[in-house]
């Protein structure tokens, strides 16, 4: 390693995707890192995740893409649905984009693939760590710790998050499906996302709008019987899925402003604790992952820390920022109402069965793009 971090230690805070995807980064280039993590176990809230051809690269580029394919389904495309079932559009990724992998996989078995990488490239990971933002005298501490950051306040300020008047159940049952194919059933005011994982399970995200405002975080026990009357109205496999829920976890939708300072020389935030974002584009982790390489080739290429964290943000702040509102359209689009939804819909089936690329080359955007081969 050339660059800003020869020689010298890299702290992380946060044993998460992000913390984890930096550290191998930053340790396959010879950098000395340990990650502080404040549980005393390696242990993810059960939830699926999709991983999309943007991400997929890092994990080849970190020797991981064999790790990653073992862990995970490979989806076919993106189903949306009314809230009866019916179909309104299928993007097809797997016919119109077929050199491309969209992965389907489990948060707990990625977090598994990261930290035995991780481990194997150096990297010291300490469980049961509380850290602060003055946990390194030396070298670069990197806070990748998510919406609640240590670090996010002292570079930018105490902020107050925007309740969006959503909230969102997660849960997972057992299923044998194998059409590896997420889908959207679309109703007014409301939305459900589900899609298969590995080894017989079913991850299941349903968002609906209410007032009650509840704390960030997927930790809160909800009442399966309250998601299942939530979507009572829901057709399709919807009402099968939901009977098998036997626990569910429930939590408040917040947008919070992607920071306005990422890094002040000789600390830097990625991930959630930079630019969280509504789960409704499925980039959370991928924007992570794709943080993670860009701030590692940033510091491996430019000798000048403080400038390779500059460059870092320069080069990450914009994207982060188009993809964090492109979620947002797409939570007003989930949910429209009357005649306005009527419209979209219609709309939405004509463009499938016409030029059924169309809706696809809308993310061309996001998919083709490839962090590795970003310069400093």
């Amino acid at each position: 390693m050339s660059g800003a971090v020869r020689q010298r230690p890299v702290t992380v805070i946060g044993a998460g995707i992000a913390g984890l995807t930096v550290a191998c980064a930053l340790a396959q280039r010879g950098a000395e890192v340990t990650v502080l993590e404040r549980a005393p176990a390696l242990t993810e809230v059960g939830a699926g995740l999709q991983i999309s051809p943007n991400a997929v690269r890092v994990f080849e580029a970190l020797g991981l893409g064999a790790a990653l394919d073992a862990v995970s389904l490979r989806s076919t495309g993106v189903v949306l649905r009314d809230s009866a079932g019916r179909l309104v559009s299928h993007l097809h990724m797997a016919r119109h984009r077929p050199e491309d992998r969209f992965y389907l996989t489990h948060r707990a078995r990625l977090i598994d693939v990261l930290a035995e990488a991780a481990r194997a490239a150096g990297v010291q990971v300490l469980l049961g760590q509380d850290a602060t933002p003055e946990s390194v005298a030396d070298g670069l501490l990197i806070g990748a710790d998510g919406v609640k950051s240590v670090l996010r306040p002292v570079l930018n300020g105490p902020e107050t998050p925007f309740f969006t008047g959503q909230t969102a159940w997660r849960a997972l049952i057992s299923d044998d499906d194998s059409a590896a194919v997420p889908q959207v059933f679309m109703g007014p005011g409301r939305h459900l996302v589900s899609y298969p994982l590995k080894n017989g399970l079913r991850n299941i995200v349903a968002v609906v709008e209410r007032p009650d405002w509840l704390d960030e975080g997927w930790s809160q026990p909800g009442d399966p019987a309250e998601l299942r009357a939530a979507f009572a109205r829901f057709g399709g496999p919807v009402s099968g899925w939901l009977s098998q829920i036997d626990e569910v976890s429930v939590w408040g939708l917040f947008r919070h402003p992607v920071a306005q300072h990422w890094q002040d020389g000789r600390r830097v935030i990625l991930g959630d604790a930079a630019h969280p974002t509504l789960p409704f584009l499925a980039q959370g982790a991928v924007m992570a992952i794709e943080d993670a390489w860009v701030l590692a080739a940033c510091l491996d290429e430019t000798p000048d820390q403080a400038q390779a964290l500059s460059r870092y943000q320069s080069l990450r702040q914009e994207r982060c920022q188009r993809i964090v509102e492109a979620a947002n359209a797409n939570a007003r689009n989930y949910h429209l109402r009357g005649p306005t939804r009527a419209v979209a819909h219609a709309g939405l089936r004509a463009v499938s069965k016409l030029a059924p690329t169309r809706l696809i080359e809308r993310f061309s955007w996001l998919y083709d793009f490839d962090p590795t081969l970003m310069r400093a």
